[in-house]
C-alpha cells in the first residue's frame, strides 16, 4: 500500500483523470429534470446532542429543491428526543425543504433495518442515488455538487465514498490517537484500494450509492454489525466500482470517552471477521470478479488486515515478545521485533504529520486496543456470544458548543464497574513482572519497552483514557 499510495501522491493521478467528471450546468429547456433525483437518508437513534446539526447541514445541501428529498430515519427510544427530532423536521418542512419523518414500531437490524425500511417508501422509487450521513456528520453544501456528477457520468460506478474530519480531534488524548489511526486509514487504504481494485470498504456514512446498484447487490441485510462492509463487498462481487475522493471531507465527531470507543471497536473488528467467516466460499467461487481481485478482498482486505492485524499486534508485542526474556532460549532477530516493526509504524503515520511527536504514545495505546480488537475478532471468526451487539456510538456534541462546555464542567465518578478493566490490568501486571525479570536476569533490554507498555495497560485498565462523563 505504501508504494501504491506514493505511485499516486507522485504521479497524480486525481478522481478526475481517472473517471469521467464534468460540472452539470442548467437545461433551459429540460429545466430540473436534468439533474437526478438524490435521497438524503440520515439514520438516528436518541441522538439529543447532534440531531440538529445533521439535519441543518442536510437541509442546507446545494440542490434544486424538487430534486432532493431529505429522510429522517428515527429510531429513537425515548419520547422526549423523538417529539425534539420530529419538531425539527417540521421547522424545516416550514422553510420549503422537502423532508420526511420516518419511524419504526421496532429496531431490527438496528442501523441496516433502518436504512432498509427507510428505501421502501413509495416515494423512494423515483430517486437515482442515496446519500446516507449518520447524525453527527455535517456535510458542505456542496457536497452533491462534488460527488453526483462521478455517478451521472460513469455507470460502473456504485459508490461514491468522501473522507472524514474530526471536529474534536484536539478533546483530550484519545481523539487524537483515533486521529491518527483513521487519518492512516482515508489518506492509505481508502485511496489504495479506489485506485487499484476500485474496491474499499464502505464507511457506513459520508458516501453516495447508486440505487440500481444497491438494489442489485441484496439491499441492506443485518446478519452482522458491518452492514456497511457487507453491502460493498456483495456490490464489488457483482462488478461495481467504488470511487473515494480524498479531497471532499464531511465533518463529523469522535468518540471521545473510553467506553464509547471500546464499544465502536469491538463493533468494527468483530464484524469484519464474522463477515469473512460468512462470506468467504461466496467470494471464492463468485464469477463475475477476477482471480486477483478475491485474493485481494479475502487476503489483504479481510484476512491481513481484519483478523492478522488485530491479533498479531496483541500475541507478539505483548505475549510473546516478553515471554521471551522469561525463556531465554528463544531469540527473536532485531528485524522481526524492530525494524520491520518501525517501518510499519512510521509509514502509518504518515496521515497526520502534525501528530508525529505523539508516535510513541499511539503504539503504546494500539498495542492496548489490540488486545480489545483481538477478542472482538476471535467472537466474529467463532460467532461466539456477542457477535450481533449493536450498541450506538454515544456522541456528544462538544465540539460544536465549545464555550456550553467550558461553562459546565462535566462530573466525574469512580465506578469500578465501568472503568477499571480487569484484563488490561492483569496482562500490564504480566508486562511490569517481565520487566523486572529482564533488568535482574535478562539479556534482551526490553525492560523500557515492556514498563513503559505496562504503564499503558494500567493507564487504559483504571479508565484514565478519554471523558467521563456520569449518567448521574
Amino acid at each position: 500500500m505504501g508504494i501504491v499510495i506514493s505511485f499516486v501522491k507522485l504521479f497524480g493521478r486525481k478522481p478526475e483523470k481517472r473517471y469521467k467528471w464534468e460540472p452539470m450546468k442548467d437545461d433551459i429547456e429540460l429545466g430540473n429534470s436534468v439533474y437526478p433525483m438524490v435521497l438524503i437518508q440520515i439514520p438516528m437513534y436518541n441522538e439529543k446532542e447532534v440531531y440538529q446539526l445533521s439535519i441543518g447541514a442536510a437541509c442546507g445541501l446545494s440542490w434544486p429543491s424538487d430534486r432532493i428529498i431529505i429522510q429522517v430515519l428515527d429510531d429513537s427510544t425515548d419520547p422526549i428526543i423523538k417529539d425534539l427530532v420530529e419538531m425539527e423536521c417540521q421547522r424545516w418542512a416550514s422553510k420549503g425543504i422537502n423532508i420526511k419523518y420516518e419511524i419504526r414500531d421496532n429496531r431490527n437490524g438496528y442501523k441496516a433495518g433502518a436504512l432498509k425500511e427507510g428505501l421502501k417508501r413509495s416515494y423512494v422509487k423515483q430517486c437515482d442515488f442515496v446519500a446516507i450521513f449518520d447524525a453527527d456528520f455535517q456535510p458542505e453544501p456542496d457536497f452533491l455538487w462534488r460527488t453526483v456528477p462521478f455517478l451521472l457520468h460513469n455507470p460502473n460506478i456504485a459508490l461514491v465514498q468522501a473522507r472524514w474530519k474530526f471536529v474534536n480531534a484536539n478533546e483530550c488524548f484519545l481523539t487524537r490517537m483515533q486521529e491518527m489511526s483513521l487519518d492512516y486509514h482515508f489518506t492509505v487504504e481508502q485511496e489504495v484500494g479506489s485506485s487499484t481494485y476500485a474496491f474499499f470498504g464502505f464507511n457506513g456514512t459520508a458516501g453516495v450509492w447508486r440505487i440500481a446498484a444497491l438494489n442489485e447487490a441484496g439491499g441492506w441485510k443485518d446478519r452482522t454489525t458491518v452492514e456497511d462492509m457487507d453491502l460493498a463487498v456483495r456490490a464489488s462481487l457483482k462488478g461495481w466500482k467504488f470511487l473515494y475522493l480524498g479531497d471532499l471531507k464531511v465533518k463529523n465527531e469522535l468518540p471521545s470517552s473510553l467506553k464509547a470507543y471500546r464499544y465502536q471497536q469491538h463493533r468494527w473488528s468483530c464484524g469484519p471477521a464474522n463477515l469473512l467467516r460468512k462470506m468467504i466460499m461466496e467470494i471464492i467461487t463468485n464469477k463475475k470478479v477476477s482471480a486477483w481481485k478475491k485474493v485481494h478482498v479475502i487476503y489483504s482486505f479481510f484476512f491481513v488486515r481484519k483478523v492478522v492485524a488485530h491479533i498479531n499486534t496483541f500475541v507478539f508485542y505483548c505475549l510473546v515478545l516478553p515471554a521471551t526474556v522469561l525463556v531465554p532460549e528463544v531469540e527473536v532477530p532485531k528485524w522481526g521485533s524492530v525494524y520491520i516493526p518501525s517501518i510499519i509504524t512510521l509509514l502509518n503515520a504518515v496521515g497526520t504529520p502534525r501528530s508525529l511527536h505523539l508516535l510513541v504514545y499511539w503504539i503504546l495505546f494500539e498495542n492496548v486496543m489490540a488486545m480489545h480488537r483481538t477478542k472482538g475478532t476471535i467472537i466474529g471468526l467463532l460467532e461466539a456470544s456477542r457477535v450481533n451487539e449493536w450498541i450506538v456510538t454515544e456522541k456528544l456534541g462538544d465540539a460544536s458548543k465549545p464555550k456550553l462546555a467550558a461553562k459546565t464542567p462535566k462530573k466525574t465518578r469512580f465506578w469500578i464497574g465501568e472503568r477499571v478493566l480487569m484484563w488490561e490490568l492483569g496482562v500490564g501486571a504480566y508486562l511490569f513482572i517481565c520487566g523486572i525479570y529482564d533488568i535482574f536476569f535478562g539479556k534482551n533490554q526490553y525492560f523500557i519497552f515492556l514498563f513503559l507498555q505496562a504503564i499503558a495497560f494500567c493507564i487504559v485498565g483504571f479508565g484514565f483514557v478519554g471523558t467521563h462523563v456520569s449518567s448521574f
